[in-house]
Formats: C-alpha cells, sequence, structure tokens
C-alpha cells in the first residue's frame, strides 16, 4: 500500500481540495497540520522545500501541491502513483 502524507493548515481551502480529491481516489493518508506546530511546518518545509500547504508526499515522494495533484490526476500520473494504495 502506498504511504500518503499531506501537510496541511486548517484554514486553507487547497488543502481541503487536495484532501476531497485523495479522498475521491479512495486513498488512505495521514494528515499532518502545521497551523500552531513550527517545528512541523520546518520540517514540511525541509522536505519539500516549499513553504506553501498543502504539500502532498506518495511513497516519501514530494509530488507537490494542490495545483500539482489536479495536474497528475489530468494526465493519469496520480492513479499510477496511489496505484498500491487502493489495494
Amino acid at each position: 500500500m502506498a504511504q500518503v502524507v499531506i501537510y496541511t493548515t486548517n484554514w486553507c481551502p487547497y488543502c481541503n481540495g487536495a484532501k476531497a480529491l485523495l479522498r475521491s481516489k479512495f486513498v488512505d493518508f495521514e494528515e499532518i497540520d502545521v497551523t500552531d506546530d513550527p517545528e512541523k511546518r520546518i520540517e514540511m518545509e525541509r522536505l519539500s522545500r516549499r513553504r506553501t500547504v498543502p504539500q502532498i508526499f506518495i511513497n516519501g515522494r514530494a509530488i507537490g501541491g494542490y495545483d500539482e495533484a489536479r495536474m497528475l490526476d489530468a494526465t493519469g500520473e496520480l492513479d499510477r502513483l496511489l496505484v498500491d494504495a487502493n489495494d
């Protein structure tokens, strides 16, 4: 099963969109809320080399945020990355 992690904040509409996209794929994911957790935000920035949320990781690979996930979905690449998540 693919491991999916998404870093979010509780006020971010793009985070909600990314979670809805993942749910529409019937993918279990770990959500890490960085709203009030500066250490987790630093971890996210270090791992993704980005400061914005959401940040999505599939099997440890940073794929970017909501816009990138939508582009991957449009090309079918997201399904390929998540194939193990649906077992």
